[in-house]
């Protein structure tokens, strides 16, 4: 009989992570998470998705932080994992102009501590880098981007991130280490985050339709961004580290539309008319915008048998049912 595989994934309260975490459970992999403890009462909500939470025995969480390298490498020399998932950043693009340095420590050399771990405690996991499509440009005489494209991120974020990507490629490089990096093109759900604008989207909607809303406010509505569908994309995280050696891949649909198009197919959906309920505040703007992101994943097809099945409207659709089912505040 197989031995039990073990994961570690970090982030594992976000989004990816719960799916992430759903689907390694149902593989029959012993899950260890790292939380952050000032995001439990927050984030755990997520986690309630996954059977029998907090009581399943395969799934174990551990208190730690990515900027605090000691936390990082006494849970790892405890847990020796098989794969490793890092999933944890700050992940705001907004967010990352007013906290660049905290984004640079977490998203960046978050990354350098827990690759460090691994090669002094002489460990052997396969590692998952989380990466994303802010490490380009958005010209759109690059697009659709792939693994061969020119990066030239424009937010906080994005340079955190490229810094995650090439430290990751570096120790891929020279220490032999099984690392692999997935430039994930945006990927959305009903487990969103709410700062994050489709699901700003998805709220509004339900907020105007309960009359505690009259309008929803949205900065730049022309950018340009290729949407997936989350569940899809962790399942290609999990096929990339069970490839035979380490690559990089672009996970995409190979659509791209505006938000101002993801806002016209919700009031569809809900019966609204987005002109109505439509106000645009300058605040909400980015200081250097990514205007056009479309990913060009024929690799992952062709190596990972990856295709996306969900695609723009059927996700729109998914998104604004769920919202409106949803019996919260």
């Amino acid at each position: 009989m197989n031995k039990q595989k073990i994961a570690f994934i970090t982030g594992i309260t976000g989004q990816d992570g719960s799916y992430l975490t759903e689907l390694l459970l149902k593989k029959n992999y012993i899950v260890h998470g790292l939380v952050r403890r000032n995001s439990i009462l927050y984030n755990y909500e997520r986690m309630e998705y996954t059977a029998d939470f907090p009581h399943n025995k395969n799934l174990i969480m551990h208190y730690g932080d990515m900027t605090d390298s000691i936390s990082i490498t006494n849970i790892l020399a405890d847990v020796k994992p098989n794969e490793i998932y890092n999933l944890a950043a700050q992940s705001h693009v907004k967010v990352s102009f007013e906290t660049p340095l905290y984004t640079a420590q977490t998203s960046g050399i978050g990354v350098l501590n827990l690759l460090e771990a691994v090669r002094a405690l002489k460990l052997n996991p396969k590692i998952y880098q989380a990466s994303t499509s802010e490490l380009y440009s958005g010209d759109t005489k690059e697009a659709p981007q792939n693994e061969l494209t020119p990066f030239k991120p424009k937010s906080p974020y994005g340079a955190a991130k490229l810094y995650g990507y090439e430290i990751a490629r570096i120790y891929r490089e020279s220490y032999g280490m099984f690392i692999a990096n997935g430039i994930l093109f945006n990927h959305e759900s009903e487990r969103r985050g709410e700062s994050f604008v489709t699901r700003k989207i998805t709220l509004g909607i339900r907020d105007i339709i309960r009359g505690k809303e009259q309008h929803i406010t949205l900065g730049n509505i022309d950018a340009h961004r290729d949407w997936g569908y989350a569940p899809e994309y962790t399942e290609a995280m999990w096929r990339i580290l069970q490839q035979d050696k380490p690559d990089d891949f672009v996970i995409a649909t190979g659509e791209t539309h505006s938000i101002k198009e993801f806002l016209m197919e919700a009031c569809k959906i809900a019966g609204l008319d987005w002109k109505k309920i439509l106000k645009v505040n300058d605040k909400y703007k980015r200081p250097n915008e990514v205007d056009y992101l479309c990913g060009d994943a024929c690799k992952a097809k062709k190596i990972l048998n990856w295709t996306p099945e969900i695609k723009f409207r059927e996700l729109v659709k998914i998104m604004v049912q769920a919202e409106l089912k949803n019996n919260g505040k």
